[in-house]
């Protein structure tokens, strides 16, 4: 599976809490190099959509078998090695610690430094940690954060913190990025700004991207596909315009004014 084109693919995937039926035989994919985007009303099952793809849920039925690996059930730790990063709707930083240990934290999946050339300081290990500061300052500039390296990240203005979340994420070298609500709480400029950087990212790292977002604007804006849940089912799939135009899907959730 997932060799065809498409970095993710999720087959039949229901998910039940109790009696209630969360996520219905939802097939999803996402294909390599693309801007997919899930959207639904609240309570569409979007977010346990999500969870399930990162491993922190695990489906009551169906497969997800990501870049050719059947993960289905494996824990979030395991799935961020093989290559998904996500960023969370409530963002979740080390608020006492610098923009740049918050990057660093996150590499550590990637660092080879065992317990003895931590102990002894081996030249190799100084080597690897000189390296991991130089691209964790090259991830931070990247991500619009240049200078902003020994800011503590409760400093930072709310739209950086997002932008911090990113290069957080970007430091586990995802071959899948994954982003919830990335735009939640900012304002215009910071929401347009953001677009711009998510739209960079796909560019210049050719990164494949995910994105659950209320914002109908940055949706149509940067998505190559959308997927529509409503009630824990698919109801639309498509290019932006052609969902947009979707009867079920302006019924549901858009509203006749997105049609405009």
């Amino acid at each position: 599976m997932a060799e065809n084109g498409n970095i993710l693919e999720a087959v039949n995937i229901r998910k039940e809490f109790g009696g209630l039926i969360a996520v219905n035989d939802v097939d999803f994919v996402i294909p390599r190099g693309k801007i997919v985007s899930l959207i639904g009303p609240n309570g569409a099952g979007k977010t346990t959509f999500f969870n399930i793809l990162t491993g922190v849920y695990k489906p009551t039925a169906g497969g997800v078998f990501f870049d050719g690996k059947a993960i289905a059930g494996l824990p979030p730790h395991e799935v961020t090695t093989l290559g998904m990063a996500r960023t969370f709707q409530n963002i979740r930083l080390f608020k006492n610690m610098t923009a740049l240990e918050n990057v660093l934290v996150a590499m550590h999946s990637r660092i080879k430094g065992g317990v003895l050339r931590s102990i002894f300081r081996t030249p190799g290990l100084k080597k690897e940690e000189q390296e991991a500061h130089e691209r964790g300052r090259h991830l931070l500039e990247f991500s619009g954060l240049r200078r902003k390296d020994d800011d503590y990240a409760k400093n930072l203005a709310y739209g950086d913190q997002r932008r911090l979340e990113v290069a957080r994420a970007l430091a586990t070298e995802p071959k899948l990025l994954l982003l919830d609500e990335p735009t939640a709480g900012m304002n215009p400029e910071e929401t347009a700004s953001f677009t711009t950087f998510v739209a960079k990212l796909r560019e210049e790292q050719k990164m494949t991207i995910l994105l659950i977002e209320h914002d109908m604007k940055v949706v149509m804006g940067i998505s190559d596909r959308v997927t529509v849940l409503d009630y824990g089912e698919k109801i639309a799939e498509g290019e932006p315009k052609q969902v947009q135009h979707d009867p079920r899907v302006i019924e549901a959730y858009l509203g006749t004014a997105a049609t405009g």
